[in-house]
């Protein structure tokens, strides 16, 4: 019985969703049954193909994916083994053994000769794509004024030594905007000091770089 377990990060409705099924197959790779091993992974591709499909969500594509926990016969520790295909009618006892041998030389540096390998958990994934973000929403508005954001002086303590700091409202400074040290950006969550000597410049995304000027 697999156990099926929908991730999904909301970030305005923008974040890719994903339906992991875990299934127990123990089984050695030597002597493998094939037929049941595609069987399971196409049943389990298959429900949760089933699961975004319901979601009503419009994706750009949707990607499955194959891993198989793996390890040599008598170990205790297990490595995720990544297979390199999406549909589970290719999967052979040669394509497993390959990725298993290159997945547990890139973990441990070594293969053991003459040592028997066991599948112990089946993974699939199914995962809908959206398309990518656009952080520029979070850029403040181009018709924002730099006068705008204006909100005064204050005495500002820096270096063992009062200076008289300009005051902006942060999310008030349109992109572009150059802000001077010594000077307070203030914004709900946040108090952001641009000492003397230093610049803070809103980019594109409305980040704020700030940099040494002298």
């Amino acid at each position: 019985q697999a156990q099926f377990h929908h991730l999904a990060f909301e970030l305005n409705d923008w974040a890719d969703m994903r339906y992991d099924a875990v299934r127990t197959f123990a089984q050695p790779l030597g002597g493998l049954d094939l037929i049941r091993l595609r069987s399971t992974f196409a049943n389990d591709a298959a429900a949760a193909l089933a699961s975004v499909a319901a979601s009503g969500i419009t994706f750009q594509r949707v990607d499955t994916q194959f891993e198989i926990d793996m390890s040599y016969v008598g170990q205790t520790h297990t490595v995720t083994v990544a297979l390199p295909c999406d549909d589970p009618n290719v999967i052979d006892t040669e394509m497993i053994g390959a990725a298993f041998e290159a997945t547990y030389l890139a973990t441990y540096g070594r293969l053991l000769d003459a040592v028997p390998v066991r599948l112990l958990t089946l993974r699939t994934a199914v995962i809908g794509r959206r398309p990518p973000f656009d952080l520029t929403v979070f850029a403040p508005p181009e018709r924002n004024e730099v006068s705008h954001a204006s909100r005064g002086t204050r005495p500002l303590y820096v270096g063992g030594v009062w200076h008289r700091a300009t005051v902006w409202e942060r999310l008030a400074l349109p992109v572009g905007a150059v802000v001077s040290g010594p000077a307070v950006l203030e914004q709900p969550d946040a108090t952001i000091v641009v000492e003397p000597g230093f610049r803070a410049v809103v980019d594109a995304l409305g980040n704020l770089e700030v940099t040494r000027i002298r």
